[in-house]
């Protein structure tokens, strides 16, 4: 009355298991894509005139940079 659980096909697995590495591969090649473009990004805000003149590093703002906010 029972019912005996079968074993998946190994081959099966195996090729399962293969497309999940590739995936965790793809993910881990687009965390640090990202990882890189959020560093570029905060260098980019860190070095912005706007930032420093916010932070009270400089007394003005060029007027280009005024018009833009």
């Amino acid at each position: 009355m029972t019912q005996q659980t079968q074993l998946p096909d190994p081959e099966k697995v195996k090729q399962t298991v293969a497309k999940m590495r590739e995936v965790c591969r793809q993910f881990d090649t687009l965390n640090f894509a990202l990882d890189e473009l959020i560093a570029m990004i905060e260098a980019d805000i860190r070095n912005s005139p706007l930032t420093a003149y916010r932070l009270g590093k400089i007394k003005s703002v060029p007027q280009s940079i005024e018009s833009e906010t």
